[in-house]
């Protein structure tokens, strides 16, 4: 009876080893190659829930010769404009905050457009007081510019639709 207690199996040679499993089988490499799977999958799943890394993300058009997995390619040529734009692509700079770069969004015709457009309308930027709210000019801020009106004209129009069609946001809802 004492031995049924005992929590150490004697060995040969008087040395004892503790009892770790109940059972004398050895598991098969299948059944632990499987369980360090799921384990591994698990703990993936949960640094991607999390937010720790994600997985990059390729579109269709991508260029295949591509190695660098933050570069996408983009085509909306349907989205017409002025001038002749170059390859469209999108470097992902970073997911969190989100932040991309879309080269060759405007043609150098839309920004010479641009520019010519906004030149007489130009004023010195300004800032709003912190105690009051009002809006006041700062010695600080150097910087000029101009407001645009929505679908001021076709040029403008398309710009629009190309952000939109960009960032997925309408154009009603812009900034």
């Amino acid at each position: 009876m004492a031995s049924l207690f005992r929590p150490l199996i004697s060995r040969a040679g008087g040395r004892s080893y503790p009892r770790v499993f109940l059972s004398r089988k050895s598991s098969s490499p299948y059944a632990l190659a499987l369980m360090m799977l799921l384990i591994l999958s698990v703990v993936l799943l949960l640094l991607l829930a999390f937010g720790v890394f994600s997985l990059p993300v390729r579109s269709d058009s991508a260029q295949k010769s591509q190695t660098d997995p933050r570069l996408h390619s983009r085509s909306l040529r349907d989205v017409k404009g002025l001038g002749q734009r170059g390859h469209q692509w999108t470097e992902v700079i970073s997911w969190e905050p989100r932040a991309f770069v879309y080269h060759n969004f405007l043609s150098k015709e839309e920004c010479e457009y641009l520019i010519e457009l906004a030149r007489p309308h130009m004023q010195k930027s300004t800032v709003a007081d912190s105690t009051t709210g009002q809006i006041k000019d700062s010695r600080v801020r150097t910087s000029t510019g101009m407001f645009l009106h929505r679908g001021q004209d076709k040029i403008i129009r398309a710009i629009e639709k190309r952000i939109a069609d960009y960032t997925f946001i309408p154009i009603d809802q812009d900034k």
